[in-house]
């Protein structure tokens, strides 16, 4: 049997099915899940005990290779009267900020390096090339994502704030924009990275006073000039007569560095079959439930070593929801690993081609600008866990 992505959790026997009438029901006990569990912790271990020089080596490979397209793309952005070679700057420069945030920043700032103990590429002192602060992305992101992952009402990630990205978000006519916003989102993605840890529609809404965002707003304002001096006067001004050129192309390999994080990020968390849950859901939580809701609420996308090189290994972003502090150049090797555990208990494993998952995620955007009645919930897989026995049971 072909098992496809799961769209559902549920605890038997008193379980509400909240997807298609058609969906395949996968059961499991509450002790296979926490051998899941040990299973996916003994894997983490192996991992974890064999890293050492050789994982130290890619980490300055990548740095090396980043700087070196870095100051090929500024160099060639000298060159505005040669469209082709500007252009070929523009790129570089956009590929460089792509390895600085997705597999230089983002992994670092993981702790996926803090067992090398230098003082430049950790968990405390690295900073990244964008207008988002490494702490408050650290507390949107390493805390609140990676712990309650997929929960609606406390990931805020599902939505970023601004979209409708679950059938169990309450619809209303806002969000008939749903694929203008997120149009918006992938072309601003950086400006609402920032923004992310702000709540911006709860200060709106009024939850939030002044007195809680002042802290956050004075962070993002000294990182964001700073971020926005350097790109459009610094580096322009180097320029001398190409100013105005040498900033366009700066905007340009920020845009480029923008819509592919968006794309990397979404197909992995929004694809057809990626799941999310209700608090409930997750009430009194083993450490095996959460590797299940890592695992079925994420997604992987086939591709080249190099296509991996890009996206920061979130390709892998199963393996880097159950391991998000292992180097994420380790997740190919342990993907095989975890696809053979999920096999091994009939779980689904959402992989695919960049374009299957990016043009689900699309779909899946503009199904949830309508309301439930006008769309069809095309899940087709529901996983149940049967309650932990009580104490005194036979």
């Amino acid at each position: 049997m072909t098992v496809t992505p799961a769209h559902d959790i549920r605890t038997a026997p008193n379980a509400v099915a909240r997807t298609a009438e058609d969906a395949t029901e996968i059961v499991l006990t509450h002790e296979q899940v926490e051998q899941l569990g040990r299973d996916l912790d003994a894997l983490r271990a192996r991992i974890v005990d064999d890293l050492g020089e050789t994982d130290r080596d890619y980490l300055y490979g990548i740095i090396r290779a980043q700087r070196k397209l870095e100051f090929a793309g500024r160099a060639m952005m000298f060159a505005p009267f040669l469209p082709p070679v500007w252009l070929a700057g523009v790129g570089a420069l956009g590929v460089a900020k792509i390895l600085d945030n997705m597999e230089i920043g983002h992994n670092v700032m993981h702790g996926q390096y803090d067992w090398m103990r230098e003082d430049t590429y950790n968990s405390r002192e690295f900073d990244w090339d964008t207008v988002c602060p490494g702490e408050q992305w650290k507390h949107s992101h390493n805390y609140l994502h990676h712990t309650f992952t997929n929960i609606l009402g406390q990931d805020r990630d599902i939505g970023y704030g601004i979209l409708r990205m679950a059938r169990d978000q309450k619809w209303n006519p806002y969000f008939l924009g749903n694929l203008g916003y997120a149009t918006a989102l992938m072309l601003l993605f950086e400006w609402g990275v920032m923004l992310h840890d702000l709540e911006a529609e709860n200060v709106i809404a009024g939850k939030r006073k002044w007195s809680d965002i002042k802290g956050l707003v004075k962070g993002m304002w000294r990182k964001a000039s700073k971020q926005v001096a350097k790109d459009y006067i610094i580096w322009p001004a180097l320029t001398g007569p190409f100013f105005a050129s040498t900033l366009v192309g700066n905007a340009g390999a920020n845009l480029i560095r923008n819509i592919w994080s968006y794309s990397i990020i979404f197909c992995g968390h929004f694809p057809s079959g990626a799941q999310t849950f209700t608090p409930e859901e997750c009430e009194n939580e083993t450490k095996g439930r959460w590797y299940l809701r890592q695992m079925l609420g994420s997604a992987n996308i086939h591709g080249s070593s190099l296509f991996h090189i890009m996206s920061g290994n979130l390709s892998h972003q199963i393996e880097h929801h159950l391991f998000p502090d292992v180097p994420a150049n380790r997740y190919p090797e342990m993907a095989v690993e975890v696809r053979e555990i999920c096999e091994r208990y009939g779980l689904p494993y959402n992989t695919g081609p960049l374009r299957r998952q990016l043009g689900s995620t699309w779909l899946k955007i503009a199904k949830l600008s309508l309301p439930n009645w006008m769309t069809r919930d095309d899940a087709d897989v529901v996983v149940t866990v049967e309650p932990a026995p009580t104490a005194g049971a036979a």
